[in-house]
């Protein structure tokens, strides 16, 4: 996590703050400025600038480095794909824009950060750049996922290994709590940025300054040095030389600004600079529109929602409905898939409103109907989804997609609604229902439709029916339809992930451990994986490990509450109090009220002897959640030690019933021995040593107890066991056959 402090410059002009830039007391300079401006090269404009930069060095001296992060690199940077293989492509990422069915969910662009900051890390420990700065200016035009980039980079990345320093004018960052605190929980728009520099970066103002016109250049060469900065160039004389210019000159440097960007073959321009000079070029619903498309389209199979978005309206705003109704959809058809998809399901169902008044295309019917099922089953507000109203409209699909005259046509989009229907179906508790739906239509694809036609949607028809198998208990099919979308599709890291899940349930944890392993080999990084993967580590009992995955997720999400209650817990059993007691606190700024964190309190305080604090927050924990096994367990501990043997063996009773454990049983055992009743405390250390006859305690405790019922062959056969088990103890047991003890100790 980030230490120390990074800068945001905030000016008027470019100028102005990198004079001020040039001003502050930084490492040396990495590399030249970085402009974020998506005017340039659309989404990842910084992030492609500098990978650009980085990654050829990468590729020569850590060839093994630039494998691992190939996904990432190759999403922000197209024009790569030449010098890096990619080894991990998936259905969904071969799939052609015709057959893609699969889009990607908002959060992949989080994960492609982490992706990016942790190869970024790892490059500047390995090269000689450690102790560097950065300058990456423009910020207030990036685009979302540069932002969010530059979020996860303020926090991770230690400014003593780069420091970063960014710039933008002086309106950005300015929103007040009350509107950031409103932002979409689901994609939180650009104040996530905002709200990293407030907490990671020192704020510097630019001094106010005219930044005047270059001297002795004329109007049209002014207007030709705003069309080279690709429409960047901020200074004011620039971009009024540029509207002076005579129109039709204008678009004649706008189409050879193009030309030359696309000779480059650099294609990452076509995403930024090339639509913008082509919808201003000569030919604005032909060439421009084609730049628009293409740049919309590559977005939205990447994920890339908020720019897919933008080129939408962008492309609406040249087309007319009355004068151009094919190119209007075709600029209209993304929308409302990429609304749902970063939270905006109003706008999204405003959109299939117009289009449904609008339009009389039967094709355009079965799209929006579709997209307003997918709405109210999943993508609208909570109180506002309708499974039923989802059902209406989901079979409206399904009626037009039976007219589809071609054959196989048909047979795809009946299937594929039907798909989505099986959804509906599950939502609205009909699980066998939808396990029908899909079970029929892999059957219909495999009758109509050619061995390697729309292979992606089979796999996910596959998919959808071992998610239906699992909910309704059916394990074992669903595992073997995961086995079968995994050989179909091995790079899809998600299948690994939902197969770890389903074989930790089956209770093949090892085999389990392993599809998480390869599901973060096979993805930029999320934090769900490294969770379920922790659990499973503490399970097995490897809690050094766990602990390890659990670090590494609250590094890409500070705020996941349960992993910082398990890491804590996993620090308190390897005695590592005080890093428990760490955890505790940070996770009670979180949720003063969780009673887990509660509960483990009390269990550090107890251990350290602080009775008084132990029980307040034991009690603090039973008040919230009166369920909690342990922390019931917890107060039977503090109860034995104050002499409440009645109330203690209450206590443990009640943990017993919550959560039955082998060392609850054992701390059952000692108070009911405490309180002289040997055959109830020789049946619960005989329960112990069932489970665990390597446990030495257990044999100990049954020998005082069969001692004290005067059962002294009993007494000496677990003596000797004991003995056996750990001889260096033996001399706990020396006086044993000759008195009857009355304290124990409790684990």
């Amino acid at each position: 996590m980030s230490e120390g402090k990074h800068y945001f410059v905030a000016g008027g002009s470019r100028s102005a703050r990198i004079a001020a830039m040039e001003t502050l007391p930084l490492p040396p300079r990495w590399m030249k400025p970085i402009s974020a401006h998506r005017r340039l090269r659309g989404p990842y404009t910084a992030a492609g600038t500098l990978l650009r930069a980085i990654v050829p060095t990468a590729v020569r001296r850590w060839p093994e480095l630039v494998a691992a992060h190939q996904i990432e690199i190759l999403t922000l940077v197209p024009e790569m794909a030449g010098a890096i293989e990619a080894t991990q492509e998936t259905l969904t990422s071969l799939a052609s824009p015709t057959e893609r069915t699969r889009f990607y969910s908002s959060l992949r662009s989080l994960r492609l950060a982490h992706g990016v900051a942790d190869f970024l890390i790892a490059h500047l420990q390995r090269s000689e750049c450690t102790g560097s700065s950065l300058f990456i200016d423009d910020i207030q035009e990036a685009d979302y996922t540069d932002h969010e980039l530059l979020a996860v980079l303020l926090r991770r990345v230690d400014a003593a290994l780069l420091t970063i320093v960014l710039g933008g004018t002086p309106d950005f960052g300015r929103m007040a709590p009350a509107e950031l605190a409103t932002f979409g929980q689901a994609h939180p728009p650009f104040g996530a940025l905002e709200l990293a520099i407030s907490r990671w970066c020192t704020q510097v103002s630019a001094p106010e300054g005219e930044d005047g016109p270059p001297p002795a250049v004329a109007a049209d060469e002014l207007g030709r040095i705003f069309i080279n900065s690709d429409g960047t160039d901020d200074r004011p004389a620039v971009t009024a030389g540029y509207h002076t210019m005579n129109p039709q000159v204008r678009a004649a440097l706008h189409d050879a600004r193009a030309d030359l960007l696309a000779a480059t073959g650099e294609g990452s321009y076509a995403l930024g600079a090339i639509p913008w000079h082509r919808v201003r070029g000569a030919d604005p619903l032909g060439a421009g529109a084609d730049a628009l498309d293409a740049a919309m389209n590559h977005c939205m199979l990447r994920g890339f929602y908020d720019a897919t978005i933008e080129f939408c309206e962008q492309g609406r705003a040249l087309a007319d409905w009355d004068a151009e109704p094919a190119l209007w959809w075709r600029f209209t058809t993304k929308l409302p898939t990429s609304l749902s998809a970063i939270g905006r399901g109003g706008e999204a169902e405003a959109i299939c409103d117009e289009v449904r008044s609008r339009s009389e295309d039967w094709r355009t019917h079965i799209q929006v109907a579709y997209a307003t099922a997918m709405l109210y089953t999943r993508h609208l507000a909570p109180e506002r989804r309708d499974h039923e109203v989802a059902l209406g409209w989901i079979n409206v699909a399904i009626a037009l997609s039976l007219l589809t005259p071609d054959p196989k046509e048909r047979s795809f989009h009946t299937v594929f609604n039907r798909n989505g229907r099986a959804l509906i179906e599950a939502h609205r508790g009909r699980p066998e229902f939808a396990l029908q739906l899909v079970t029929d239509g892999l059957a219909q694809l495999d009758r109509d439709l050619g061995p390697d036609e729309h292979a992606l949607h089979r796999s996910v028809l596959r998919y959808n029916r071992a998610q239906v198998l699992v909910g309704m208990g059916r394990l074992e099919e669903a595992l073997a339809d995961y086995e079968t979308v995994i050989a179909l599709d091995p790079n899809y890291a998600e299948y690994h992930f939902d197969r770890g899940n389903l074989l930790h349930r089956l209770g093949r944890d090892v085999e389990a451990l392993a599809s998480y392993d390869r599901a973060i080999e096979l993805s930029p990084p999320f934090p769900e994986v490294y969770y379920n993967r922790a659990e499973l580590l503490v399970a097995l009992g490897e809690l050094e490990q766990a602990i390890a995955s659990f670090t590494y997720l609250l590094e890409l999400d500070p705020g996941y509450l349960d992993a910082l209650v398990n890491r804590a817990s996993a620090y308190a059993e390897l005695g590592l109090n005080q890093d428990a007691a760490a955890d505790v606190a940070r996770g009670l700024i979180l949720d003063q009220a969780n009673p887990h964190l509660l509960a483990l309190r009390a269990r550090l305080e107890l251990e350290a002897e602080r009775f008084d604090t132990a029980r307040a927050a034991v009690e603090a924990a039973l008040a919230i959640d009166a369920n909690l096994a342990g922390a019931w367990a917890i107060r039977g501990t503090l109860n034995y030690t104050s002499g409440a043997l009645t109330e203690a063996l209450a206590d443990f009773d009640r943990a017993l019933e919550l959560s039955p454990s082998e060392a609850i049983t054992f701390n059952r055992g000692v108070v009911a021995l405490a309180l002289g009743r040997h055959v109830e405390a020789e049946r619960a250390f005989t329960e112990v040593i069932e489970v665990d006859p390597d446990q030495p305690d257990a044999w100990l405790e049954r020998a005082r107890c069969r001692s004290g019922a005067g059962d002294r062959p009993g007494a000496v056969a677990d003596a000797a066991e004991f003995c056996r088990l750990a001889p260096e103890r033996g001399h706990e047991v020396a006086d044993l056959l000759g008195s009857l003890l009355e304290t124990a100790r409790i684990r």
